[in-house]
């Protein structure tokens, strides 16, 4: 069994963030319904590679759900809508401050027409405080969120993250904040409003650095291999550093092309075997002994020399061989692993983390997999759906409609783009 069978889940959400979240619960086994205007989500046609297809930005965000278009500026629309709440367990929507209230649908009104419904939000600054109007994107939020701040070089411009972790990370939070209030529901016939913001959900993933700017008041960091003093406030950009209490960086390999990079962590329990199979390749044969390194204090002093003496190592070895001379000594490294790399590898293939599948429109693509594995309950992972694809099975097998009261509200406009009135 499907561990979400049974969880019908409106989806209302576009582009990345809320996306995220619906498919990773439609990978679970929830009944998700992309709710979608007669245009469809704006993905759809964004960064387009097929003529005429689904963008792979839309098909790898929207696997395993069904495809309704209702136009909600039309009543029998709306009535649509109003019949698809009160079937469903959640409502999910990331639209700008104010577009559903603007709609008759506030929290308040979808709450009375169905109790023990979820309703999920994501905005990027949430619904209060003075940045609540703002419009946010991926790299504003990681900008407001600390994330920037603390990315790059300390005397180079703040970077963003490649990873998306202010939209598809907000997405996973999303995803905590609806199960938890759904089992809540389930106990108490209530349902309740979930909100999640993009800065708050990148900040909850910078809580390291917070950690670290606490500790700025207090001393000096010094597992940072860049200048750090009690008071300086702002925690420092400090490239590669691990940030932790093991001393971490990338170092760089043969033939030194843009990855050939290999990341390795020198614990203290793993530094004398490392200094002893390092030290006389680099004329320092003693190096496990030397007092600028013997102990983790003076490693974190003299780390710069460390990783210099760690890169004159490396230069004879590519990314993997030099993983496959460290890994016997249980020191953890792992090659900077690019697209090319990760979409080849064996071990993400083995693990269904990169899955073909067929579209009607595109063909054969590619698509992530899914991250959380169940024992008891595998994903499936089926395409995306094309733009309304699923209105009339909704329609009969959700709503009950007959075909005639379906021919009807087609006929008034319930499901299409209102026609241009004459100039």
């Amino acid at each position: 069994m499907e561990a979400l069978k049974g969880v019908r889940i409106l989806d209302m959400t576009h582009v990345q963030a809320g996306p995220t979240c619906s498919q990773l619960l439609a990978w679970m086994g929830a009944d998700v319904i992309k709710f979608e205007n007669p245009q469809g989500d704006a993905t759809r046609g964004q960064l387009r590679d097929v003529p005429n297809a689904d963008s792979l930005y839309f098909t790898m965000l929207n696997c395993n759900k069904r495809s309704i278009t209702v136009n909600m500026k039309s009543a029998e629309g709306k009535q649509v809508f109003v019949d698809l709440l009160k079937k469903c367990d959640i409502i999910m929507e990331n639209f700008g401050p104010g577009v559903l209230d603007r709609l008759g649908f506030t929290w308040e009104k979808i709450h009375s027409l169905n109790p023990k419904i979820v309703m999920g939000s994501i905005k990027g600054f949430g619904s209060s405080g003075p940045y609540s109007d703002f419009k946010a994107y991926e790299n504003v939020a990681q900008a407001m969120g600390g994330a920037m701040s603390t990315t790059g070089v300390p005397d180079g411009p703040p970077f963003v993250t490649g990873a998306q972790i202010g939209d598809s990370g907000t997405g996973l939070h999303l995803a905590i904040g609806l199960l938890a209030a759904l089992r809540q529901a389930e106990h108490t016939g209530q349902g309740q409003y979930v909100e999640v913001a993009m800065m708050d959900g990148v900040m909850n993933l910078c809580r390291v650095k917070f950690r670290d700017h606490q500790r700025l008041t207090r001393g000096d960091l010094s597992e940072f291999s860049v200048p750090t003093y009690k008071g300086m406030g702002d925690v420092p950009r400090a490239g590669n550093d691990s940030g932790g209490g093991q001393l971490g960086n990338a170092i760089h390999c043969k033939p030194h092309g843009p990855n050939d990079w290999l990341y390795v962590v020198v614990q203290e329990a793993v530094w004398e075997d490392l200094a002893k199979r390092i030290g006389p390749d680099v004329g320092m044969p003693d190096m496990a002994s030397d007092a600028r390194f013997a102990k983790i204090g003076e490693r974190r002093k003299n780390q710069n020399l460390m990783w210099t003496l760690i890169n004159k190592f490396a230069e004879k070895y590519t990314k993997r061989e030099l993983m496959a001379i460290l890994n016997p000594l249980d020191v953890p490294c792992g090659p900077i692993m690019s697209t090319e790399d990760l979409a080849t590898d064996e071990h993400v293939r083995g693990r269904d983390m990169w899955v073909e599948l067929d579209h009607p429109q595109r063909g054969k693509w590619w698509n992530v997999g899914m991250p959380i594995k169940l024992s008891a309950s595998p994903a499936k992972i089926d395409r995306s759906p094309t733009l309304g694809e699923h209105t009339e099975e909704i329609l009969r097998e959700v709503l009950n409609y007959d075909q005639s009261k379906i021919n009807s509200l087609k006929t008034a406009g319930a499901f299409s783009i209102p026609p241009k009135k004459a100039a």
